[in-house]
């Protein structure tokens, strides 16, 4: 049985390693959907406008469930560039 992170990781959901301005969160929600960090924030922070009282609950759960993003080891990185 597949764990939480690891459907969030194939569908991309992940928090990536930089970018971040707390959690990564909405970062990982705008990469996801090819949106830059910033719009994505913009465009989160007025969603959750809209409906008051919720980025109380779905920002932490958001925080918790999405795993971050792999760093990748040098001796991987140098193999990928070669």
């Amino acid at each position: 049985m597949e764990t939480v992170y690891g459907k969030l990781r194939q569908h991309g959901l992940v928090r990536p390693t930089q970018g971040r301005v707390l959690g990564g969160v909405v970062a990982g929600l705008g990469q996801r959907f090819g949106i830059d960090p910033w719009p994505a924030r913009l465009l989160f922070a007025l969603i959750l406008l809209a409906i008051p009282g919720t980025q109380i609950l779905i920002y932490p759960i958001l925080w918790i469930l999405m795993p971050a993003e792999a760093a990748v080891a040098p001796s991987e990185r140098d193999a990928s560039i070669a």
